[in-house]
């Protein structure tokens, strides 16, 4: 984290306004069907530092991420990036803003080389239209695109497999390629969806000091991950959703004590003691438990007037 903490005196609760957010979300709900999968209420993201977003599977992460992205739209609901609506861009107008993703499955292009996805990821090119290619001088365009490609590719070391297929490139160096690819853009804030999924632990530290230094090179960083090691050794904040919604915010090293927290991925009842006597069946708080899971199984209407 930066020598000024940028969450001095940021109370550790839902929906807390931060000292000067780059990112701010307001009454977002995606429905899909009769499922609610995104309510988030409020929420502001840090400018400059690494924002972790956890929770159980389900919880909505990836879908908030497409939503601020552009890649899917939300049934309600306004965010702002540097104090400019997003909600109505597409994806690709979203990424020119400044606002660049990863996926949990890298996209990267697998019969193309290495540094032709790279040279992909640049933005403004003239000769990708017919007129710019054909009136504009884009050569020299070109090799400034390739020059920050290859210093990219030394900086993440994948340098040697410059002209190797993309295909070829274990999961591990495609996740250090789509992170590559993504500064081509020279964005603003970068948001990774589980850039430690698949990869093998001898990566994983090179991973880790990637991501610490996209907040060294003054960009902010919201990122999804399971693994809580990862989110104490690198997150400055942390961001917990469950069922859709935003449950705890706070500093990693206080979430192990946050009772919505334990109890999103343990279940409200893992600290009652399980009590049986001695024909195997429940007994007080236990039996009241397995009475209570049984009516939610058989539905409202019956729990109320004991049909079976």
């Amino acid at each position: 984290m930066p020598a000024e903490d940028p969450f001095a005196g940021v109370p550790p609760e839902p929906g807390c306004a931060k000292l000067n957010p780059i990112m701010t979300m307001s009454g977002i709900t995606r429905v899909f069907g009769g499922l609610k999968a995104v309510d988030v209420e409020h929420l502001e993201i840090q400018r400059g530092a690494i924002t972790g977003l956890i929770g159980p599977n389900g919880a909505g992460k990836t879908t908030l991420f497409n939503l601020l992205t552009g890649f899917d739209r939300p049934n309600s609901g306004t965010w702002t990036f540097e104090g400019r609506p997003l909600n109505r861009l597409a994806a690709h107008r979203v990424a020119r803003r400044g606002v660049v993703r990863t996926f949990q499955l890298t996209k990267a292009l697998a019969k193309m080389t290495v540094l032709d996805n790279m040279r992909l990821g640049a933005t403004g090119q003239t000769g990708e239209s017919f007129f710019g290619a054909l009136f504009t001088r884009w050569g020299r365009q070109e090799r400034a695109v390739t020059e920050k490609a290859w210093e990219l590719l030394v900086r993440f070391r994948l340098d040697a497999k410059a002209d190797d297929l993309a295909g070829s490139l274990s999961g591990g160096q495609r996740k250090l390629l789509e992170m590559a690819r993504a500064l081509m853009m020279d964005p603003t804030v970068v948001m990774l969806d589980e850039p430690m999924a698949g990869v093998n632990p001898a990566l994983t530290q090179t991973l880790l000091g990637h991501v610490k230094s996209l907040r060294d090179d003054d960009m902010t960083v919201l990122f999804v991950e399971h693994d809580m090691d990862v989110i104490r050794d690198i997150s400055d904040w942390v961001v917990v959703m469950a069922q859709g919604s935003v449950i705890a915010e706070g500093p990693p090293e206080a979430l192990s004590s946050n009772k919505a927290v334990v109890d999103a991925y343990l279940g409200v009842h893992h600290d009652r003691a399980l009590e049986f006597d001695a024909d195997g069946n429940p007994v007080g708080e236990t039996a009241e438990l397995v009475t209570e899971m049984e009516s939610v199984e058989r539905g409202p209407d019956t729990a109320r007037d004991g049909r079976s």
